[in-house]
């Protein structure tokens, strides 16, 4: 399908080329054949005085001042395609708790998408994966709105709960279609009154098997065997797991990558903890070729029970043992990893793992992963989006 016979595309969601998202990886894949604006929009975590904070800000306050129209190429863009969307980056309020709140930034809003929407030859499909846009439906000339429910966002650690939720229940019954990426997730919704469609997360193998990329030099100096988590560092992380394999492990290093968002502090005043930045995507393979193991020490919670991680498929396609707790979304790959309950069970499994690799067994049985494509799961979305097709995807 040609770009002249596709309905242009609109996206609400977190920054492009901020961290590789799961909306970033589906959307990549239909750029070739489609026109897609991409609009930044906010989050509702009450503000911290910190430094995490103030870089968010920061790069609020820079994107503000761009052209409303910008072409953004990241460095932790999921894929390597030159193709980027067009991104806008409208001003908004900081917080969506109060009406009065909502109000200005529905004006905000408003004053700087109506004149996109209008230009358009045909009025565009819509995409969200954030609540806050409930009040913008029926006020923009859209054809179709779509809600991607990627996260339970009432229950996610530093977020405006409250106000996730009341804005969730507000967007459910105006749209057009729902897409979530977890069971757990189409039940949530079935309970707002909604029926939804499941498509779990994708993977690209071509990018995890590369073999070229060297270690960045704060990873390659950290002491062999190293175990690697990356992703956000916040309050899902269960410091008991943490804990138990750190006293568990007589030589080598456990080592998180990716932003901090509130951890437990815990967790780095461990001996054996060593926490590294966000890497870029592209770099993520070579961390995993130097890794002995990869891990996810989540707790179980209702954020973690209803989330659906990027980084499981990924941590198998590396070919890496892979140990992790034992979830919902993680249950379904059992066959392909170590699955544990206990922290003592998680521990004792990446111990066996560093001393013995990952088992024929499992290796054979990640060869399912070629029927979990992001452009299979992108194609099916648009599909949905677009209003053509009601078939569902499972794992």
């Amino acid at each position: 399908m040609s770009r002249t016979e596709s309905r242009p595309l609109v996206v609400f969601a977190d920054d492009w080329g901020r961290h590789p998202s799961s909306c970033q990886h589906l959307v990549g894949k239909l750029l070739d054949h489609r026109e897609v604006i991409w609009v930044n929009t906010i989050g509702t975590r009450p503000p911290r005085f910190d430094w995490g904070t103030a870089k968010r800000v920061a790069g609020k306050l820079r994107q503000w001042v761009k052209p409303t129209f910008s072409r953004e190429a990241e460095s932790s863009e999921p894929s390597a395609a030159v193709a980027t969307p067009r991104v806008i980056s409208p001003k908004m309020w900081p917080s969506f708790k109060s009406r009065i709140g909502r109000s200005l930034n529905l004006k905000l809003l408003l004053r700087a998408l109506r004149p996109v929407f209008e230009s358009f030859a045909q009025p565009p499909n819509v995409v969200t994966t954030l609540p806050l846009v409930a009040d913008l439906v029926g006020e923009l000339p859209a054809n179709r709105w779509t809600y991607y429910c990627v996260d339970d966002f009432s229950v996610w650690p530093g977020y405006d709960g409250d106000t996730m939720l009341r804005m969730e229940r507000d967007l459910v019954p105006k749209v057009d279609e729902i897409v979530a990426v977890s069971d757990t997730l189409v039940q949530h919704i079935g309970t707002l009154g909604r029926t939804a469609k499941l498509l779990t997360h994708g993977v690209d193998l071509d990018h995890w098997t590369k073999t070229t990329g060297e270690l960045p030099v704060q990873f390659a100096k950290l002491p062999e065997p190293r175990i690697v988590f990356w992703g956000g560092i916040d309050r899902r992380m269960d410091t008991a797991y943490v804990a138990t394999l750190d006293a568990a492990l007589i030589a080598g290093s456990i080592i998180f990558i990716g932003p901090k968002e509130d951890p437990d502090s815990a967790i780095s005043n461990l001996a054996g903890v060593h926490t590294l930045p966000p890497m870029p995507f592209a770099m993520l393979p070579a961390i995993a070729r130097g890794a002995s193991v990869l891990v996810m020490p989540y707790a179980d919670l209702p954020v973690t029970r209803a989330m659906q991680p990027l980084k499981l498929k990924e941590y198998l396609a590396t070919g890496k043992p892979v140990v992790v707790r034992g979830l919902p979304s993680t249950r379904a790959w059992s066959d392909c990893c170590d699955v544990r309950i206990t922290a003592e069970e998680f521990a004792a499994a990446v111990l066996e793992r560093i001393e013995s690799g990952i088992p024929a067994e499992q290796s054979k049985n990640r060869e399912r992963l070629n029927d979990e494509s992001w452009a299979g799961k992108a194609l099916q979305f648009e599909r949905w989006i677009d209003g053509t097709e009601s078939r569902v995807i499972h794992e």
